[in-house]
């Protein structure tokens, strides 16, 4: 291209000492150019001119000063970042909103740190402790009572009833008998071992018998 005939593309202006963009080795001026090709910024609503940096993602265009966090505000340029609902969120942001809080100190559980469930609710893993010994329950066994969880051991030395017949533990039921308690399938008559659950029965030396 000679410079007698060096002129925009688009409104055939010359551009003989003036600024001026290659687009696909076509010359435009930069009012053109910038009313042509710019794309339009989706934080501020403007066109991005050729003079301004145009950050990009996923067809959408930003300025480089306007590709900030939805949430805080802070940039995001040369950043990692999430989307979330067409809205783009710093990883701080995204965690906070997006990830589960912890029911007992209520801050958030990080993505890839291990969490527990428990009806419904989320734990850290060092937060879902047993209410007595303080111990992590982890996946072990555990009883629930009032508003605490507890380790079964602790829940047995804390709350648990005995049996007056096998000494074991009453986890659930039981039957009631000269101030003591049986489990219903150890409550049998102390003479010939019989079932007294369904049956009518008589006490000697605060023994139940047939």
């Amino acid at each position: 291209m000679t410079t007698a005939h060096f002129y925009c593309q688009y409104c055939t202006a010359s551009l003989l000492g003036k600024k001026y963009v290659l687009k696909d080795d076509s010359p435009y001026c930069v009012t053109c150019y910038d009313r042509v090709f710019s794309h339009y910024c989706e934080e501020c609503k403007k066109p991005i001119e050729s003079d301004s940096k145009d950050l990009c993602y996923k067809d959408r265009h930003w300025h480089e000063g306007c590709f900030k966090c939805t949430k805080c505000n802070h940039s995001l340029v040369e950043k990692p970042f999430a989307a979330k609902d067409e809205r783009l969120l710093c990883t701080e942001c995204y965690s906070n909103e997006c990830s589960s809080k912890c029911f007992h100190c209520k801050r958030t559980i990080m993505p890839g740190s291990r969490k527990m469930e428990f009806k419904g609710n989320y734990w850290h893993e060092t937060c879902f402790v047993c209410e007595n010994c303080r111990q992590p329950i982890g996946t072990k066994p555990l009883i629930s009572k009032d508003s605490g969880n507890y380790c079964v051991p602790c829940f047995e030395k804390e709350f648990a009833h005995y049996c007056n017949f096998c000494k074991k533990v009453i986890t659930s039921g039981g039957i009631t008998f000269c101030d003591q308690l049986w489990h219903k399938e150890c409550f049998l008559c102390s003479g010939c071992r019989k079932d007294l659950c369904e049956e009518q029965f008589m006490s000697r030396d605060d023994y139940p018998f047939c």
